[in-house]
């Protein structure tokens, strides 16, 4: 009985893992052929292996049987890593940009329809239907704009369809459909500044004009923010030569104090290039312009000193500016204890030599991960290599 038992459920499992979308195991090129040969679309999940949203869709959306019964009866399916093999060429050729992207070609490889995001079940077979018609898919779509429809609604969803594939073709759609809305909401402003990121923009220029009906949603306090934020890095794209690595600090001074004060201006560009410099790996560079940034944390959130702690342990060396980051993580847990913090804190005692401390942040830091349900691994990694010592 134990042994049907254990049959029983390795089928049931099967059967489960075969209610949903088939995916073809070989290459693209194969892949079309089929797709001609059976005179079907080609459904691509173009994903990358880091994205949350994609590795939902595996777990959630993509064994449904519904959807694998829709997907598997009118496409041939292909899932696409955009990083790795061939996926890098196709990323290009399709200008996948956001993941996941879902790519509905036809024989040929030509896109016929195109959508991305964690969809729940009913929505993501919606897209498929609309692939399926040629009444929907995002060629009619364009050729609808272009004959001059206004309908805001036809509008707004044709901007998020072609937002990541075609911006210029969206910045368009986005123009239209703020001159004939009138009532914002919060959507909305945040479709607007998706492409209001550019000052030379046409919809910077809505935001700017648009200024009274957008402040009356987010504020105007906010709406300041998010402008000057803008002017910032406009002003950060001609400050920084990406051929010869090289700021033009006196270029963004100038343009910077034209609407911050000079000590502003000067902090936020030390914080951009410390940026910079770690993605670089320039540590020495990080090193030195970090701490000039941090002589004073007292505003600093528990979160931002965290991210700061941790940098410096994973990359600095200098055994003075470690001891900084050890305070810099103690303040961490003084305004808001946690796992990620105390682990912190345990991980930077270990790396100064602090055996003792070391020990004692890693046996709290597995205790509060245990009490939240996340996972200590690490931790308890580092605690037992502290324990053979």
């Amino acid at each position: 009985m134990k042994k049907l038992s254990i049959f029983s459920a390795l089928f049931i499992g099967a059967f489960a893992l075969a209610q949903g979308i088939k995916f073809e195991d070989t290459n693209f090129t194969t892949i079309l052929a089929k797709a001609k040969k059976e005179n079907k679309l080609v459904f691509i999940d173009a994903y990358a292996s880091w994205c949350g949203p994609c590795k939902l869709m595996v777990k959630n959306v993509f064994p449904q049987k519904p959807v694998g019964d829709y997907y598997n009866a009118h496409f041939v399916n292909a899932k696409i890593d955009m990083e790795k093999g061939e996926g890098v060429d196709l990323a290009k050729k399709y200008n996948v940009k956001a993941f996941p992207t879902y790519l509905f070609v036809d024989g040929n490889g030509e896109v016929v329809h195109r959508t991305l995001g964690y969809v729940e079940e009913n929505d993501f077979i919606q897209f498929a239907k609309d692939a399926g018609d040629p009444s929907k898919r995002i060629g009619t779509l364009k050729q609808k704009f272009e004959d001059g429809e206004k309908d805001p609604e036809f509008l707004k969803n044709l901007a998020e369809l072609t937002m990541y594939s075609d911006a210029a073709f969206s910045t368009r759609v986005i123009e239209r459909y703020f001159q004939v809305k009138t009532d914002f909401d919060r959507d909305d402003i945040q479709m607007l500044l998706s492409g209001a990121q550019n000052m030379d923009s046409p919809l910077y220029k809505i935001f700017q004009t648009k200024k009274a009906e957008i402040a009356k949603v987010i504020t105007s306090e906010k709406y300041e923010e998010l402008d000057k934020n803008i002017k910032i890095s406009n002003i950060f794209k001609k400050s920084y030569n990406t051929e010869t690595k090289k700021w033009n600090d006196d270029y963004f001074l100038t343009e910077a104090q034209k609407f911050l004060s000079k000590g502003e201006a000067e902090k936020i560009l030390k914080k951009a290039q410390a940026s910079r410099a770690l993605r670089a790996k320039d540590i020495a560079t990080y090193e030195k312009l970090s701490l000039e940034l941090n002589k004073d944390t007292s505003a600093a959130s528990s979160e931002e000193l965290n991210s700061l702690a941790w940098n410096f342990f994973e990359n600095v060396t200098n055994k003075a500016s470690l001891e900084k980051a050890v305070v810099w993580a103690q303040e961490s847990v003084k305004k808001d204890e946690n796992y990620a913090n105390t682990d912190t804190l345990a991980n930077l005692y270990n790396k100064v030599g602090d055996k003792k401390n070391a020990k004692l942040w890693a046996e709290k830091s597995i205790e509060l991960a245990k009490k939240t349900g996340q996972d200590s691994g690490d931790t308890e990694k580092l605690l037992k290599s502290l324990s053979v010592q």
